[in-house]
């Protein structure tokens, strides 16, 4: 028989394909790709893939419960559209997309600093809260005014990003001319060209989705009126602050009356010294593989954190996963939910909020699937028991 026709997405890697096929060639490798060899990118989905999980019968699957309880919230899954850098970019107006659609699958959705859209506009969507996440700015004025409006729009949980202090090595970046260093020829064929061979996205996001800015940081850039996305991201190269210690940490503690999670733990002791400086959770994070190549999956550290700490803190952790499944081995291995960045950028880039919304329910499906055939039943219930 030949090849499936394709007609419906059913795994994360119909949408990337069609979000591959959708998006400006630097766009989606901006989203897709990874840091150096993508070593640590590979490893985070390979070893959510080696966990095998156990399998037991007649159990009474009629009444499964995928809920997890997050922050004092009730969520319907043990899942988080994760902050992503320009994912707004994917679709018109791409957090306010994505934030509808994790409104409707019952999932908290974080808003970037480095988002299209600001906090007042993904706060119009609804009432329901969304989180945010901040990079430390050298100008801690700007810090503080951030905070205050994203508290202004039923921020509660902060999500601080602590693996950023160099920014890793992308080839892809390199390759594509996002980082610079184009000739006129390279200029052209990663502008007009690749534009020209991609007229969807022009027209949906280029020409209906503006401004192209950075709207929480729009506000404090210089000449930030003309929409010049390359403006945006000179000044937070500017402001993104290499100096940022536990100290920092102490500091922002005491001024965020909220939830405050911290972004990028990948070291026991790291997060160890997380739980004794007031945090109230944890990402066991490597930033996607987007940092430093060759570190551990996030899903190979996880236990450890979790025998460390577990029991004195919200663990959560993200990289790599892309499926019902691998949310059910995240709970096994000691997490309370799992975030998600390229699935719902990609998923919106290859069909808008209808899509996000499918790639989740799918999400939901399989999760139930492996809750059912492991005889847990109860997310809440999931131990190390379901694994093999």
């Amino acid at each position: 028989m030949g090849e499936s026709l394709n007609l419906l997405a059913a795994s994360y890697a119909d949408f990337r394909r069609e979000a591959e096929r959708r998006l400006p060639r630097f766009l989606f490798d901006y989203i897709d790709g990874g840091a150096g060899a993508e070593v640590t990118l590979r490893r985070n989905t390979a070893d959510w893939e080696a966990i095998q999980l156990t399998q037991k019968v007649l159990c009474d699957a009629s009444k499964m419960d995928c809920s997890v309880d997050l922050f004092g919230e009730s969520l319907a899954m043990p899942l988080v559209l994760a902050p992503v850098g320009m994912g707004g970019m994917t679709a018109r107006r791409g957090e306010v997309q994505a934030k509808r659609a994790a409104d409707a699958a019952g999932i908290p959705f974080c808003l970037t600093t480095v988002g299209v859209c600001s906090p007042e506009e993904v706060g119009q969507v609804s009432d329901k809260p969304f989180w945010f996440q901040l990079y430390m700015l050298k100008d801690r004025g700007v810090v503080q005014d951030i905070l205050a409006r994203a508290w202004d729009q039923g921020v509660r949980t902060l999500a601080f990003t602590i693996d950023l202090a160099v920014l890793g090595t992308r080839y892809r970046d390199i390759r594509n001319g996002m980082a610079g260093g184009l000739g006129p020829w390279g200029k052209l064929r990663a502008g007009p060209i690749d534009y020209a061979l991609h007229p969807r996205w022009v027209m949906d996001v280029g020409l209906r989705g503006r401004p192209h800015g950075l709207g929480t940081v729009a506000k404090y850039v210089p000449g930030s009126g003309s929409g010049n996305i390359a403006n945006f991201m000179l000044w937070m190269a500017g402001q993104f602050d290499p100096s940022v210690t536990w100290k920092d940490i102490e500091w922002l503690r005491g001024i965020w009356k909220g939830n405050l999670v911290l972004k990028g733990v990948l070291d026991v002791d790291d997060a160890r010294q997380a739980v004794a400086i007031g945090a109230d959770g944890m990402v066991v994070s490597n930033h996607g593989g987007r940092q430093l190549d060759g570190v551990a999956s996030s899903a190979a550290i996880l236990p450890h954190i979790a025998d460390a700490v577990g029991d004195s803190t919200t663990l959560l952790v993200d990289g790599g996963i892309r499926t019902g499944q691998d949310l059910v081995r995240a709970l096994a291995l000691g997490a309370r939910a799992a975030l998600i960045g390229r699935p719902w950028a990609l998923a919106l880039a290859a069909g808008g909020e209808a899509a996000l919304t499918r790639y989740l329910t799918l999400m939901k499906q399989d999760m139930r699937t492996a809750l059912g055939l492991s005889g847990v039943i109860n997310a809440r219930d999931v131990g190390r028991t379901v694994l093999l």
